[in-house]
């Protein structure tokens, strides 16, 4: 049984909520017995430190980060993208935890629709299946 903890920033509700649909939807149609938990952070920026708390408690096999950064008028999108992108990557080469990455990065929220939608390219999904591939990778490699 693969326990699974779903980070989500809801920031942009509608999107983020969208994500997470595509997450469960794709865990549960994958034929791995999967635990699900949600919590919810203020933003993109707090998904990695999260995540690492949750790590540290050894309650979770894998993690899914969603969440959904639109860029504004100053450079707050590439501060928030850059570091939230880098604490995660932190977490998978360094603590070698199994994270699933589905913060979206756009210009605009036709954009981000269109890659939250489940009926489009439902990133939710890919976040999952990922998560669950390095999840495998894990097993294969680290005793």
């Amino acid at each position: 049984m693969h326990r699974i903890l779903i980070v989500n920033s809801p920031y942009y509700a509608h999107i983020s909520e969208e994500l997470e649909k595509g997450a469960r939807e794709a865990l549960e149609e994958s034929g791995e017995p999967c635990e699900i938990e949600t919590i919810m952070v203020p933003g993109a920026f707090e998904v990695p430190g999260a995540i690492a708390m949750a790590a540290d408690s050894a309650r979770y096999d894998g993690y899914i980060a969603l969440g959904c950064v639109i860029r504004g008028e100053t450079t707050h999108y590439d501060y928030v993208c850059g570091e939230s992108a880098k604490g995660l990557m932190y977490l998978t080469t360094d603590r070698r935890l199994a994270i699933g990455y589905g913060i979206l990065t756009v210009e605009n929220e036709a954009q981000a629709l269109a890659r939250a939608e489940r009926t489009q390219k439902n990133k939710g999904k890919d976040a999952a299946v990922a998560c669950l591939e390095m999840l495998k990778l894990r097993k294969k490699f680290v005793r």
